[in-house]
């Protein structure tokens, strides 16, 4: 018995492009699990409801191994939606996909939408074809975001705990920074970030990141500009 299909409706497929936070751990394994339970302790939430991708470029693990971390990684909350830079042969049937090619900047599409408030958190983006910054002319309030990974953000205003600013270039904040500031996201050692009060709960540069208690006090309260020096964030006061 033949069955004709007779409804026409078609099926729409689309492609769509999203900033991912990649993970690239070292060996141990054991060990940058412990560096990785410090820096959630320290910044609640960072990966939640984050899309996360696996870099395991030049890390020589086998299928067991990986599996073992991507469980443990399930224990703390952390989704793995794809995995980059893995050799086929560890990867098997229940893996998270495999990825490659991820986009550059310019590849990125931006969508630009107005602040909402909580419950949930909402997303501030906008985007600029011409320009290579972005300025945000109000306060970025906790549980924002601010994700533009063209280039340069400048917020006129503070950053309130609990929010975040993400950009592929330098983070300029005209007030005080009390939440996170991401800048190079996608891979720029030379982004940097400046602010006019330092009181941040995290700040990274192309994926180097510095805790709260890990600058030194008397930046604290104080302008500041940070920038990336041999792997490590380096800060001065701004006079």
């Amino acid at each position: 018995m033949t069955k004709v299909l007779t409804d026409a409706r078609s099926i729409r497929i689309k492609g769509r492009s999203f900033l991912a936070v990649m993970l690239s751990p070292d060996l141990p394994i054991d060990d940058w699990l412990i560096r990785l339970d410090d820096l959630a302790a320290r910044s609640a939430g960072f990966f939640l409801g984050r899309p996360v991708v696996l870099d395991l470029t030049d890390l020589q693990i086998d299928r067991t191994q990986l599996k073992d971390l991507i469980a443990e990684l399930a224990k703390r909350n952390v989704s793995i939606m794809g995995i980059e830079g893995a050799r086929p042969s560890i990867l098997g049937s229940g893996m998270p996909p495999a990825l490659k090619g991820g986009r550059s900047t310019s590849d990125i599409e931006v969508q630009a939408k107005e602040p909402v408030e909580p419950p949930g958190k909402s997303v501030v983006t906008e985007t600029r074809p011409a320009m290579q910054s972005i300025v945000i002319r109000e306060p970025v309030r906790s549980g924002q975001s601010v994700i533009f990974p063209e280039g340069d953000v400048t917020v006129i205003g503070s950053v309130a705990s609990g929010a975040e600013v993400i950009a592929g270039g330098s983070v300029h904040i005209y007030g005080a920074l009390r939440g996170r500031a991401m800048a190079g996201s996608i891979g720029n050692a030379s982004a940097r970030i400046f602010c006019r009060k330092l009181e941040a709960e995290l700040v990274a540069i192309d994926g180097i990141y510095k805790m709260a208690e890990d600058m030194a006090s008397n930046l604290r309260g104080q302008a500041v500009q940070l920038w990336l020096e041999d792997d490590a964030i380096m800060a001065e006061k701004l006079i």
